[in-house]
């Protein structure tokens, strides 16, 4: 009978958690201060309900009633933000999916943010047994426009700033198939966005192949690229559409962990 009891009120912990947590998600979506009646049936919960959860938020200072009886939820919940920003470091989250894929894949594994509109190599992971010998290293800045997970940053960008980076930096060409031209990296681009990864195919490095795939934050912004790289002795085409998959679920469960729904 004392597991019973445990285990219901655990259940209603539970549940009274998730009601909370309703509470408060669909208070930071109006866009005013909302009436106790008009939170309740936002939330489908009775008033009595929501007036003792907005009690608690409020006696945390994480909601404030003003002057008419209306509710919003405080900046604090900013701070708690600005906390798990600072204390969370996306290189930390990474690095042991990271080393999962270089495992599992036997490759090298690489994490890149986007600055100035350039790649920046932020981690960079060796398979133990097949090192290789390649130009990526952490600190390293490459172009946009020759890498798996530059172009997969150009999607984010608007045609009209392509064309400005075009104009100003030109697209350089390390091989023989580097993509020089901004009407072939449209294209391309296309294609990316409809497939969801990018292929560096010997554009950066001859004898080199890369797939990258996004990470994605709360907002769905693309903040940070995961690619793997090999030779083109083992990145075969066949190869490459057998490791997609197996990314796209790595890179889920990163966003995830950036708040990413979905």
């Amino acid at each position: 009978m004392a597991n019973i009891k445990q285990a219901n009120k655990l259940t209603e912990a539970n549940q009274s958690s998730e009601k909370l947590l309703t509470l408060i998600e669909a208070l930071s979506m109006q866009q005013d201060s909302v009436k106790l009646q008009e939170i309740a049936a936002l939330v489908s919960m009775n008033a009595s309900t929501t007036l003792r959860f907005l009690a608690a938020l409020e006696k945390k200072g994480f909601a404030v009633q003003d002057d008419t009886g209306r509710y919003s939820l405080t900046y604090k919940f900013c701070e708690i933000a600005d906390n798990i920003k600072i204390h969370t470091d996306i290189r930390n989250i990474c690095l042991p999916y990271m080393k999962n894929i270089s495992q599992n894949l036997g490759e090298t594994v690489n994490l890149s943010i986007e600055e100035n509109m350039a790649v920046v190599y932020l981690e960079v992971v060796q398979c133990a047994w097949r090192a290789l010998s390649i130009t990526q290293r952490i600190g390293k800045v490459a172009p946009l426009h020759c890498t798996g997970v530059g172009k997969l940053f150009m999607l984010g960008h608007t045609r009209e700033q392509l064309e400005n980076l075009y104009e100003e930096k030109g697209f350089a060409k390390y091989t023989e198939n580097t993509i020089v031209t901004l009407e072939q990296m449209l294209e391309q681009l296309d294609r990316i966005r409809e497939c969801g990864y990018a292929i560096d195919n010997e554009e950066c490095e001859m004898g080199i192949r890369c797939i990258a795939v996004p990470i994605r934050d709360y907002t769905g912004k693309m903040v940070a690229g995961l690619s793997v790289s090999g030779p083109t002795s083992r990145m075969t085409s066949e190869s490459i559409r057998e490791k997609i998959p197996y990314l796209f679920e790595v890179v889920g469960e990163i966003s995830k962990r950036l708040g990413k729904k979905g």
